[in-house]
């Protein structure tokens, strides 16, 4: 694991090196990760930073979702279990589990995922609407704004503002 998010740093530096020279270089790429089965991506502009899972405080009556608070460096951030966003059940998490942090807006975010997979590039035709096969869907699918395949494999991208701002339609009724 630690091999594997040295990778994602490195790319990160050569990124910054670049946005240095005034280039657009995240537009189009996607930090990876999975959940089980699937591969999840997120716009790396979104992306402050990946720590390794740490001890969370919880926080009494929130949502089931919100696992609780990380200190980093003093700021202390809410953190959220994407899986269990999703409704689905949750994973036990193990030394491949990481906190990818976000900034969403003014919002720093914490999402526990069980392991990152790597940083990817995205031309934006490639991108394809996620089918409506469920309007009224209350988990996963309400957080995906695209599909793209690489490879073999058909990765979720999420719109990250959503996933930690879109209030649960269930909590309604």
């Amino acid at each position: 694991m630690a091999e594997e998010l040295m990778d994602v740093l490195n790319e990160a530096d050569e990124l910054d090196e670049a946005e240095d020279l005034g280039e657009d270089t995240q537009k189009g790429k996607f930090m990876t990760f999975r959940i089980g089965e699937k591969c999840y991506g997120i716009a790396i502009n979104y992306v402050s930073e990946i720590i390794g899972a740490q001890s969370i405080t919880p926080v009494p009556e929130v949502e089931d979702y919100i696992k609780g608070l990380i200190n980093i460096r003093g700021k202390i951030i809410p953190v959220i279990d994407v899986k269990v966003r999703f409704q689905e059940e949750p994973f036990d998490y193990t030394d491949r589990t990481c906190i990818i942090v976000i900034d969403v807006k003014s919002t720093t975010v914490g999402l526990i995922v069980e392991q990152i997979a790597d940083v990817i590039t995205v031309d934006e035709k490639s991108i394809i609407p996620p089918p409506s096969l469920n309007p009224n869907s209350y988990g996963r699918d309400r957080y995906v704004f695209g599909l793209v395949r690489v490879v073999d494999e058909v990765k979720l991208l999420l719109d990250p503002e959503k996933l930690i701002r879109d209030e649960d339609p269930t909590m309604l009724e």
